[in-house]
């Protein structure tokens, strides 16, 4: 009996090492990001209120009237290209206000705004369709505001969105890796009754509550 169940339990401790030492290597990899959107999930979480932590500081530049040629006036994509080619200005979203729910006929066409910039400074467009003239603002954010930015990827670009991305993807590996490690060898009551049962149980309970 020892004999056959010998070559049965080596491929199972092969992958418990493998899993084990893919959970390590995720882990080293996402450590430093797992810190960071911690803490400034941790500031964004206590943002209203009284007691309300301080979640950095935005300064607000003057603000600058842009002529608007024939051509870029033609729809918002047409202005963004203009906008890059004569400004040097990136557009990362492109907004096309809708009407209004109590948008009579003949109203104003709704306006069209465009953004872009860094995590530290940004910038806004606002253009009216039909108006010869746009308006732009420019943004300096403080070192905090611009890690809250970056944490509802805000301002990092496309580098920043690939390399979040991979730090959430490892950090759901490091969720099922960390489940599997936890529950071999453990029968589903021991896992009911573990840890790992409780915070279940609290997070159903808390989710529950919360979209209800």
């Amino acid at each position: 009996m020892h004999a056959t169940s010998l070559p049965a339990a080596r491929p199972r401790a092969r992958l418990h090492r493998a899993i084990r030492q893919l959970h390590l290597w995720l882990g080293a990899w996402g450590a430093l990001a797992a810190i960071l959107y911690g803490l400034t999930g941790l500031v964004m979480n206590h943002r209203f209120g009284e007691g309300a932590w301080p979640q950095g500081d935005s300064r607000q530049g003057a603000r600058m009237e842009l002529p608007v040629p024939p051509a870029a006036r033609a729809s918002p994509e047409q202005l963004s290209l203009w906008l890059r080619a004569q400004h040097g200005l990136e557009a990362s979203l492109i907004r096309r206000g809708g009407p209004g729910p109590d948008s009579r006929p003949g109203s104003e066409p709704p306006a069209w705004r465009l953004s872009g910039g860094s995590a530290r400074q940004s910038w806004v467009l606002e253009y009216e369709p039909g108006r010869t003239q746009a308006q732009l603002v420019r943004t300096t954010h403080s070192p905090l505001a611009a890690l809250n930015r970056l944490h509802k990827a805000v301002g990092g670009g496309p580098a920043w969105i690939l390399l979040a991305d991979s730090f959430a993807l490892a950090m759901v590996a490091l969720g099922v890796s960390g489940i599997w490690m936890w529950a071999r060898g453990r029968r589903p009551r021991d896992l009911l009754l573990s840890v790992m049962g409780l915070s279940t149980l609290v997070l159903l309970a808390v989710l529950g509550l919360a979209l209800r």
